[in-house]
């Protein structure tokens, strides 16, 4: 299956997307808190209502599930509806880092990813607030600003670079233990949170990324940006994929040591 054009698409509403994004950030935009406890913004809602009116129009017998607004099925009317439905699925994050969001740090991200047959074959990351784009789809190669982005060849945790979003999350999910055991063995770790730590890890910067607990559209797009990029996404037990409930990023060389160090 050709992926090209749905790479394009990913890319460009990103990047779309974005702009919408700045034209509330750094303005003092209020927020509300939803069951969960997290915030959400205006700025939320409005992107996510722009990114799938685009979908529909485009592709309107593809599936859409977001953050802000569930999933939706394809209308019974849309062209190839009951076939493609089951087959093709967008998942979308219009603002992941909403709190980074609103504090103005440049952090924050659109996430926009396609899933085929239940396997996430094409991703795009766009930072609007940095001006970058981090795109893949599966045959195609991952992209950094329109240059090819490979993963670090470090070999070694006592020269690697460890990302995670809060220590919290580890708290609340019982695995403070690696948490410490990372910073003990790694050369030093950092918070650079959300989508941006595993956008470090894609580009080089970085060798590791943890997330304890995720959702499905916080991670989408990284399994085939990594698979591209030659590095690995998926569980902390090695299972590749977005839909474990947590999140592992890593270059190819430490794959095999950083699982070794999750079953500890």
């Amino acid at each position: 299956m050709k992926l090209d054009s749905y790479l394009n698409f990913a890319r460009q509403l990103a990047y779309r997307a974005g702009r919408i994004t700045l034209s509330y950030y750094n303005k003092g935009i209020q927020y509300d808190v939803k069951s969960d406890e997290s915030p959400v913004t205006a700025a939320d809602r409005a992107t996510e209502q722009f990114i799938r009116g685009e979908i529909e129009k485009t592709y309107p017998s593809h599936a859409i599930v977001g953050e802000e607004f569930g999933e939706e099925s394809p209308s019974p009317h849309g062209r190839g509806a009951r076939g493609e439905g089951k087959t093709f699925r967008w998942i979308v994050d219009p603002i992941d880092g909403t709190k980074s969001f609103l504090k103005g740090v440049p952090f924050y991200s659109v996430l926009i990813a396609l899933e085929i047959e239940g396997v996430s074959r094409v991703g795009a990351v766009c930072f609007p607030a940095l001006d970058e784009i981090l795109y893949a789809a599966d045959g195609l190669g991952a992209w950094w600003n329109g240059k090819r982005a490979r993963v670090s060849d470090v070999k070694e945790l006592k020269q690697a670079v460890f990302c995670y979003t809060s220590w919290s999350g580890f708290r609340t999910k019982k695995r403070l233990d690696v948490f410490q055991n990372m910073h003990k063995e790694c050369f030093f770790g950092r918070g650079w949170s959300d989508a941006y730590g595993y956008h470090m890890v894609a580009t080089g910067r970085a060798e590791i990324m943890l997330d304890p607990g995720i959702k499905i559209w916080d991670v989408a797009p990284f399994p085939p940006i990594f698979r591209e990029a030659g590095g690995w996404f998926g569980s902390w037990s090695g299972k590749e994929g977005h839909t474990h409930g947590e999140g592992l990023a890593v270059n190819g060389a430490l794959k095999s040591k950083v699982l070794k160090m999750m079953r500890v």
